[in-house]
């Protein structure tokens, strides 16, 4: 199944490092961010766990829930975790979904349908699990960010992402490129300018689609 944008996200029940999970009940009225790693103890993906670990408290201030996942079992996480955060200096508070089955990573379109785990499998083998899915408390995806295993994520753009469409969920506005918070944004042009100005006071109109005002607070 292909997942699109505004897509809702599929749901399902894990085993996680947290104990088992129904994953839009986990998400309730949050903000979630899901990102998927192909195997525990590989050098990238423990430098991202690290980078996420460090920012439980920027996470938690957006009213977002983070969890990982990883083509392992929950035994393998237990002991990764250990080296996640021994290399960030900071404890690993969110859960980690055991997909040894390639449920998960098959639900969201990060593997085939026929894919499976052979005997001594290397991280080549599930290399395309490496999607961030950024998803709405209406449990839509909002977001999706695909990186190869050889290039980290970005977790300061992941976090600009959030906030962007936490921005765009408050008010009728867009962000412009290279925006971050504090910037001015875009009227969507589903407002007219006259309602633009009676809503949000002064409008910059650079074209008549394209109109600026300063983000709204």
């Amino acid at each position: 199944m292909a997942l699109r944008i505004n897509d809702t996200a599929p749901n399902f029940t894990a085993e996680t490092s947290e104990g088992k999970i129904d994953f839009h009940d986990w998400i309730g009225d949050s903000y979630a961010i899901l990102f998927s790693h192909p195997k525990d103890f590989t050098p990238v993906c423990t430098t991202e766990f690290g980078a996420v670990a460090r920012l439980a408290d920027d996470f938690a201030r957006r009213n977002t829930k983070v969890i990982g996942i990883s083509v392992d079992d929950v035994s393998e996480h237990a002991g990764w975790k250990k080296d996640i955060e021994s290399f960030a200096s900071a404890d690993v508070t969110f859960p980690i979904i055991a997909d040894e089955d390639l449920k998960v990573a098959k639900l969201y379109d990060m593997l085939p349908a026929e894919a499976y785990l052979p005997d001594g499998r290397t991280p080549a083998d599930s290399e395309t699990v490496r999607t961030t899915f950024i998803i709405g408390p209406d449990k839509k995806i909002k977001v999706m960010l695909i990186y190869p295993m050889t290039v980290g994520r970005n977790f300061d753009e992941i976090l600009r992402a959030l906030d962007a469409v936490q921005a765009g969920d408050r008010n009728p506005i867009a962000t412009p490129a290279n925006w971050k918070p504090g910037d001015d944004v875009i009227v969507k042009t589903s407002v007219s300018t006259d309602d633009a100005k009676a809503r949000f006071g002064e409008v910059r109109e650079i074209f008549p689609y394209l109109r600026m005002i300063k983000e709204p607070k």
